[in-house]
């Protein structure tokens, strides 16, 4: 593990503010949105002076912009998973546990939130979202297509299509649900509707409708 200041002191204590400032801001913009929150009060929180949150991010807008940004970074899903490796329907059950586990954690659950919000002010946000979150994704489910037994395989006309439903068929009323307020699935629930919907995607690969 990194310590503070073990390297270059000066350049790691302005990391670390930085660091600061993009969780209070996020704690702002999703108590307040984007209108309603202030530079002033995200600096407080941060416990850094006013000047210094404008010497990291040139304006509110930059500091959204960029926290938009390190969210749509902070992932472990799209690494390499050791279900790439297994049968189809052992393997997309488990890619489904990964999955529901990755959007419905504090993270994506926080950018969710804020993107609804107010990502409509920003397009290009919009627009990095679907290109290094959701492209990502359907890329490493298609890339899983690509390992299994070659007569299934080749019952895949449209793999990203395919990756499309899997998630939609994964997803449900879970993340609207959690997003409303209600109570996150359990574990036992992930794992019930993971099966279920790998079951049904089987079903539509074999009857040759993807």
């Amino acid at each position: 593990m990194r310590t503070w200041g073990a390297d270059n002191p000066k350049a790691d204590i302005m990391e670390k503010k930085r660091s600061q400032i993009v969780d209070a801001a996020l704690r702002a913009f999703l108590d307040e949105g984007y209108t309603g929150s202030s530079v002033n009060r995200i600096a407080a929180d941060a416990g850094v002076a006013i000047t210094t949150l404008y010497r990291h991010f040139e304006s509110k807008e930059d500091l959204y912009i960029s926290v938009i940004r390190e969210m749509c970074d902070r992932t472990q899903y799209l690494t390499k998973q050791p279900w790439l490796d297994k049968p189809p329907l052992n393997g997309l059950t488990e890619a489904g546990v990964a999955y529901l586990g990755h959007v419905l954690s504090d993270d994506r659950l926080a950018l969710y939130r804020i993107m609804a919000r107010d990502a409509h002010r920003f397009p290009e946000i919009g627009r990095r979202y679907q290109q290094d979150v959701v492209a990502k994704r359907i890329a490493l489910f298609t890339n899983y297509l690509a390992h299994w037994p070659g007569p299934r395989r080749e019952k895949v006309k449209d793999p990203v299509r395919a990756a499309r439903i899997y998630l939609t068929l994964l997803q449900g009323d879970f993340l609207e649900t959690v997003l409303c307020g209600g109570p996150p699935p359990t574990a036992a629930q992930i794992r019930e509707r993971a099966r279920d919907a790998s079951a049904e995607l089987l079903v539509l690969v074999d009857a040759g409708h993807l």
